[in-house]
């Protein structure tokens, strides 16, 4: 028994020995493998700009220039219309329509100032005559009268100006703008919602403006209900260029069915003035 257990602990001094010997030798070959394989130096990188003994040097292509472009043909066009032209400057044919060419429009002889063209009244306002204001008197007259409202940023007064001139109006009496009839009489007159109401002719230009009132003295040169016809289509052709808001003369919004009551009580106040006079 004894022996026994001297043999067995000489067995297990032994395989300690042999497993720390192992694991001796494990770590050696570990750090042999991470050692590099050359001693030899590593190659440095080349500089830019110097070339390998192997390769050619590299030389940009030289860029010769070539001959000038030939002058682009000048077109020389009779209007302002590009229609039927190619890019090339020579005029596209254009097969001829069989329908017969309409008829140019002829204006009536007794169509008013204001349609004159547009480009010919912002260029030379002084061609439209003064309109004649003649207005009935205080006791006698009654105004019909529309605004016209800037909304954010008020009214550039160039903007005004040529808005107003656009559509026949003019400068005049009171220093106030005015658009006449077919007889010269003012039909429709334009004021400043700026106090005083009026506009300086050398600096219009220059100011900004809240508005416009818009505005038809009662009787004039046309019944009433005409009279608040063109009120309202003066004031909508403004609206259009300006981009406001259209008020009545109470400052409320201008809706189809106010400016629907606004006529009829005009009628029906002109009606029995027309029958006592018949």
């Amino acid at each position: 028994m004894q022996e026994l257990r001297w043999t067995l602990l000489v067995l297990g001094v032994l395989f300690v020995a042999g497993l720390a010997w192992w694991e001796l030798r494990r770590g050696r070959q570990a750090r042999v493998g991470e050692l590099p394989l050359s001693r030899t130096a590593p190659e440095l990188p080349q500089p830019l700009g110097t070339a390998l003994p192997h390769e050619l040097p590299f030389a940009l292509p030289e860029i010769h220039v070539g001959e000038s472009l030939a002058e682009l043909p000048v077109l020389h066009v009779a209007d302002d219309s590009m229609i039927g032209l190619r890019i090339d400057g020579e005029p596209e044919e254009v097969a001829p329509s069989s329908a017969e060419p309409e008829p140019p429009i002829v204006p009536a002889a007794e169509e008013p100032v204001r349609h004159r063209g547009v480009v010919e009244v912002l260029n030379n306002p002084e061609t439209l005559p003064d309109p004649i204001v003649e207005w009935p008197d205080e006791a006698q007259r009654r105004v019909v009268a529309l605004r016209l409202v800037a909304q954010g940023e008020r009214f550039q007064g160039r903007a005004i100006r040529q808005a107003l001139a656009a559509e026949g109006f003019v400068l005049g009496k009171f220093s106030i703008f005015h658009r006449s009839g077919p007889d010269g009489r003012a039909v429709v007159s334009a004021a400043s919602l700026n106090k005083p109401g009026t506009f300086d002719r050398e600096a219009i230009d220059l100011q900004r403006y809240g508005g416009l009132n818009l505005f038809a003295v009662l009787p004039g040169p046309l019944p009433a209900p005409r009279a608040f016809d063109e009120l309202m289509a003066a004031a909508r052709n403004l609206n259009d260029r300006l981009h406001g808001a259209l008020q009545d003369e109470r400052g409320e919004p201008l809706t189809p069915t106010r400016a629907a009551t606004i006529r009829h009580t005009l009628a029906a106040e002109a009606r029995p003035a027309s029958t006592g006079s018949g």
